[in-house]
């Protein structure tokens, strides 16, 4: 029977497997520091199979780099040994909700999503600190002092003098952040789905090393757009030069992301003069490529001829009885010229397309019939590059937070209208959206009013650092002594105004499952059993913590599993035994002890996708061997493990 692993993976070593199924030449042996032979990879024969030339050393390359990245990168791969502890007292409807709260550092839990979480996150959206100089900002071990970084990036001798005149904007500044942001995103893009995309505010500040790091990240030909938000229409006067008055939002897809597009502002309704017999508004849009490369010499494959009835002139490609009229592309010079589409998107959307007369001959052409209102009775258009509307500033941010806690506890919250707007034009109705710098949780608060809007079924996952409130701060006054607190009640206090101002949405999920980062729930002794000593086994009888309980368990089991984290969960007796029932049978748990035979042909009879029980809680040994047996008797699909 196999034992849970019960910490998260090791990254490094996935890593290393994908690279010796691609590359099996490159296994090789070495000796480890403490001096055992294990696998490893030929780093110099590995360059060679990347290269179409011969490699001999270092080489001169495009890259970014700064002091940490290397341990940034490390941190990133390393396992950790921790869990998530459910806490039921301070969640909102914990057995049904799907919605997720997590709290603690964002690196681990980034970490320790990694098997629940893989390649199922559309959306992510991130505000992290802006590194103005007045941040705090993730140490992650990679402090040291501007002395020590000026030695090592070279900006400084042994001697400790300066070779290269400097800034003081720079030195260890932008490296800590550096390596802060580059640890996260490799982990996030791993959870990313490959039609999904994040979204990531900044300012001026570090636009251009954020943009660096990600094109690394998640390749520069990923970049979807460099949005300019303003959020300030007055700007910031006390600015030197310029008053600022915008930020930025970067968005990057993993490998295939398509705009859902935005809603069609009331004042483009001018556009659109026409009326069908349904009395829906519409346009006439010539499928012809106007502008540049509008030629048939540019897009060869763009030029075929379409057929047009003349009575009610609908368009087919193909000649037909009906279908007689031949329509090419011709420029307005005579020249060959070219449609906007392709033969096979003419062939799936021929519905939108007609025939129509122009020009004082009153010769067909073709043209793309374009509504104002779209399959959901909204028009959809691509969002612009520059966001600007009362919805997107700063004040409206602040005003909204207000509204719900009558106080300002936070400088500059960002406003729902933005992140309303991500959503909108980028996750349907049953996606998930991952915060990991959920500050103000309006990422949580702006989907819900999503759904309510639409009954949309859409899910969040929140995670926030615990960070002391200000000792002085209104919102330590008012009793909050943490971020993550007032992030919280701010989810309890939206969802319940969400509610009241749409009694339509009664079933409108606004719960959140809390789950705080911990230490594991296994003594020492269960990860590193050669370190420990004679008189600690003694003291550490049991394998697992004394002060954890049956459902901090599962949700290390669900963790180490890949269970989703927002299942529904319930308890039930079962033989005089407490049993969790993860969505009634994708598993099943036990924790107690004194496990027999009856209790496990009982569970047996769920017929669970999976089940677990404690190593030392069956009643003797050899019920803990039949129980592999009757399970393989009565539900042979069934994953058995113990922890």
């Amino acid at each position: 029977m196999d034992k849970l692993k019960m910490h998260s993976s090791d990254i490094t070593q996935q890593n290393i497997d994908k690279l010796l199924e691609l590359f099996p030449n490159c296994k090789t042996e070495k000796q480890s520091d403490n001096g055992d032979i294990e696998i490893g990879i030929d780093f110099e024969l590995l360059k060679q199979e990347l290269s179409k030339t011969i490699v001999e050393g270092p080489k001169e390359r495009y890259q970014l780099n700064w002091p940490g990245k290397k341990e940034a990168l490390l941190t990133a791969n390393a396992p950790i040994a921790k869990t998530l502890r459910p806490c039921r007292e301070e969640s909102v409807d914990f057995d049904s909700t799907e919605n997720l709260f997590i709290e603690g550092d964002n690196l681990e839990a980034l970490k320790l999503l990694q098997e629940t979480y893989l390649g199922k996150v559309k959306m992510i959206y991130i505000d992290p600190p802006y590194n103005t100089g007045k941040d705090f900002i993730y140490a992650d071990n990679f402090s040291e002092s501007a002395d020590e970084y000026l030695q090592e990036s070279g900006q400084k001798d042994e001697e400790g003098n300066r070779l290269v005149a400097n800034t003081d904007a720079n030195g260890r500044f932008h490296s800590d952040w550096l390596s802060m942001m580059y640890s996260r995103l490799k982990l996030a893009r791993n959870l990313m789905k490959d039609s999904g995309v994040i979204f990531i505010s900044i300012d001026n500040g570090e636009i251009n090393n954020l943009a660096k790091i990600c094109d690394e990240v998640f390749g520069a030909e990923n970049q979807i757009g460099q949005v300019t938000v303003v959020s300030n229409l007055k700007g910031r006067s006390d600015d030197k030069h310029y008053a600022t008055a915008h930020n930025y939002l970067l968005a990057y897809q993993k490998l295939e992301f398509n705009s859902l597009g935005v809603a069609l502002p009331k004042e483009y309704l001018k556009d659109y003069p026409d009326k069908n017999t349904e009395g829906k508004m519409y346009r006439l849009q010539g499928l012809r490529k106007r502008g540049d490369s509008a030629r048939r010499i540019d897009r060869p494959n763009m030029f075929y001829p379409f057929y047009a009835n003349p009575i009610d002139n609908t368009l087919s490609l193909e000649k037909t009885k009906n279908h007689t009229i031949e329509i090419f592309p011709f420029l307005s010079s005579g020249e060959e010229g070219r449609w906007r589409w392709g033969r096979d998107t003419a062939i799936e959307r021929i519905s939108e397309l007609c025939a129509s007369t122009v020009g004082a001959e009153k010769r067909l052409d073709v043209f793309q019939i374009d509504y104002a209102e779209g399959v959901d009775g909204k028009k959809r258009i691509k969002p612009k590059t520059v966001w600007m509307g009362s919805e997107f500033s700063n004040e409206s941010g602040s005003l909204e937070f207000k509204k719900i806690f009558e106080k300002r506890y936070f400088d500059t919250p960002k406003p729902v209208g933005l992140l309303r707007y991500c959503i909108e034009n980028s996750i349907k109705n049953n996606d998930i959206v991952l915060d990991f710098f959920a500050g103000s949780s309006t990422t949580a608060h702006a989907l819900m009013q999503s759904n309510a809007l639409d009954c949309g079924g859409r899910k969040f996952i929140m995670v926030q650092l615990p960070e002391a409130c200000e000792e002085q701060s209104e919102a330590c006054k008012a009793g909050y002594s943490t971020i993550a607190e007032i992030s919280k009640e701010r989810i309890r206090r939206a969802g319940k105004k969400i509610k009241e101002e749409n009694p339509d949405a009664a079933h409108l999920d606004t719960g959140f499952r809390v789950l705080k980062i911990d230490s594991s729930n296994m003594n020492e002794v269960h990860y590193t059993p050669d370190s420990v000593s004679k008189g600690d086994l003694f003291n550490q009888v049991e394998h697992i913590k004394a002060d954890r309980t049956s459902e901090d368990l599962l949700f290390q089991v669900m963790l180490d599993w890949g269970v989703d984290l927002s299942l529904p969960i319930r308890s039930e007796t079962v033989e005089g035994k407490t049993v969790f029932l993860v969505n009634d049978d994708d598993l099943i748990a036990c924790f107690d002890k004194e496990i027999d035979e009856p209790l496990i042909k009982a569970l047996a009879g769920f017929a669970p996708l999976r089940v677990v029980f404690r190593d030392d809680g069956f009643v003797s040994d050899s019920v803990k061997i039949n129980a592999e047996q009757i399970f393989k008797q009565l539900s042979p699909t069934t994953d058995i493990k113990v922890i």
